[in-house]
């Protein structure tokens, strides 16, 4: 990813993890279409409390602008959709609003990325034809200004943008938007050095399937994951299986070298009646999870090296905008600043939350009626070979595993891998805390399964 959205480098100390690894970004989707919000200067020392380092507007506002100059906030700003015809056509036009809106503000405020439009593919006004030329034409009015190697430039794409998504590694995107659009703006973002934005919901997956997707699968929790059919991949949340589809796509055009920013993504608190899945614990959960994957600093098994940087949407409830009420119920907070649902936003507080729960609102996601009873617990063999040794050094020492039969010349050590050890000593742990909601989990490293699992000979145990 550009050097232009800094990548967050800590020392990880959770529960059961002991190593240092670098880690993605978290930050946070600012929409104002609302009449009942903060004024801006209250906003911004809401983000300061909460450690939001990084905001994402979908304007240029000046009262906005204004009052995040001076934070050391970085902040990503949108040329609106309706935009785009006059700065594709018209220089001049793109060299007065980088002016205007960009040069006018930064450096005091943190400007770090433009987003050219916003789910462009979809605009009823059919601006798709404007896009790559308007991007070009405001790099090249960043450029007279000197400022196009600090400000990146990009476009949020829904995943509707794919014509195929599943499996995973079927990704593509659709035909008729591939020389026309999509490969001119990889190649503008591999030129320019910039990163593809993706916005990215399972919650519109998951409400749609709900018969055919497990819900602790969408939601980041303990479960025995998907493999890929054509590459072979675990996929453990529904979330990274998006991102790998447009991983797949982008590779299958040759531009897999171009990375990508999840620039939304995100869960409601409150839907009507027919949309499933929508709820305060469901929220928490997915959020609060979703922010403890990224700070793990692993990546998606079809780019494991390359942290996740995400922007969580939204920052607040908007009331006025329009359709179902999902579409007003994403945000972590009310317009009074109350939190909505309490969850880790900083590696700190991710550090100081017990591994079972995300927040006050989170539920355990009980495990399916027919694996009640009998089920173990593996490691995540996507998880960094650092992770699963610090869990299983964990697991044998301060967790008083039962890790006899994995040393060397007694009955399982064969395989003598650090995944079939990891994972008995895991089992072990698991099962002697009675298979507790949170005893599975060592940081991501490890799921539940509901199939006794098999690693040469070895057999585990499933009660103590």
């Amino acid at each position: 990813m550009s050097n232009s959205i800094v990548f967050f480098f800590f020392s990880l100390y959770l529960l059961f993890i002991h190593s240092s690894e670098a880690a993605g970004s978290i930050g946070i989707n600012y929409g104002r279409v609302a009449n009942d919000l903060p004024p801006p200067s209250q906003v911004v020392q809401l983000l300061k409390s909460q450690g939001i380092t990084l905001v994402k507007l979908y304007d240029t506002d000046a009262a906005v602008l204004n009052a995040l100059s001076n934070t050391g906030i970085s902040v990503v700003v949108a040329m609106p959709n309706e935009l785009l015809s006059s700065a594709a056509g018209d220089q001049s036009f793109a060299d007065n609003w980088v002016k205007a809106n960009i040069s006018a503000y930064h450096p005091a405020t943190q400007i770090v990325a433009i987003a050219v439009g916003n789910e462009v593919f979809v605009d009823p006004n059919n601006t798709t034809n404007y896009l790559v030329p308007a991007m070009n034409n405001v790099y090249n009015s960043l450029k007279k200004l000197n400022l196009h190697s600090q400000i990146k430039i990009s476009s949020p794409i829904a995943l509707s943008a794919l014509s195929s998504s599943y499996p995973t590694s079927s990704g593509s995107f659709k035909p008729e938007l591939v020389e026309p659009v999509i490969k001119p703006m990889l190649e503008f973002l591999r030129k320019t050095g910039s990163y593809l934005m993706v916005n990215a919901y399972p919650f519109f997956a998951y409400a749609a399937n709900s018969d055919q997707i497990n819900l602790s699968y969408a939601l980041f929790e303990n479960n025995p994951g998907v493999v890929d059919s054509g590459n072979g991949l675990r996929y453990n949340s529904l979330f990274d299986a998006q991102i790998d589809a447009v991983n797949a796509a982008t590779s299958a055009l040759q531009y897999g070298d171009v990375k990508i920013v999840v620039s939304e993504t995100g869960w409601p608190s409150k839907g009507d009646s027919n949309e499933v899945g929508a709820s305060e614990p469901n929220a928490a959960a997915y959020n609060g999870n979703l922010v403890k994957r990224v700070f793990n600093g692993s990546g998606t098994p079809l780019r494991p090296n390359d942290p996740l940087n995400v922007f969580l949407f939204a920052l607040f409830n908007e009331n006025q905008k329009p359709g179902p009420t999902s579409e007003r119920n994403y945000g972590l907070f009310y317009p009074s600043q109350q939190k909505v649902y309490d969850i880790p936003l900083t590696v700190a507080e991710v550090a100081a939350a017990p591994t079972s729960s995300v927040g006050k609102s989170q539920v355990p996601v009980p495990v399916p009626t027919a694996a009640k009873g009998s089920t173990w617990c593996v490691a995540n063999g996507e998880a960094a070979k650092e992770k699963l040794q610090a869990a299983l050094d964990y697991a044998c020492g301060e967790g008083g595993a039962d890790c006899g039969p994995i040393q060397e010349g007694a009955t399982c050590y064969d395989p003598n891998t650090l995944e079939a050890h990891a994972s008995y000593a895991f089992n072990s742990y698991y099962q002697k805390m009675s298979r507790g909601s949170g005893t599975c989990d060592f940081g991501g490293a490890a799921y539940v399964v509901t199939q006794p699992p098999r690693f040469g000979k070895c057999e585990f145990p499933t009660g103590y």
